[in-house]
């Protein structure tokens, strides 16, 4: 399950710069992670962190399921055909 999982997210990570790879590792392990967690493990700042979430986001590969404090972050699946 685990190289399957690894699949999918090389899958998904074609065309990302390093650190969004790494923001999407970082969910993928827990979807609770902060972004200051994100900064700190990653090792650039937290303005760093919101650009490429946003960038993230417009590409349909994360979302944000509720509210700032108590949510979490999901990675979008996608499924090609």
């Amino acid at each position: 399950m685990e190289r399957a999982e690894k699949r999918l997210t090389e899958g998904l990570v074609e065309g990302l710069v390093e650190n969004q790879k790494k923001i999407l590792t970082l969910v993928r392990e827990n979807p609770y992670v902060s972004k200051r967690e994100m900064s700190e493990s990653i090792g650039i700042s937290t303005t760093a962190i919101d650009k490429n979430i946003t960038s993230l986001k417009k590409k349909g590969l994360l979302k944000r399921i509720g509210p700032a404090k108590g949510g979490y972050w999901e990675i979008v699946e996608v499924i090609e055909e």
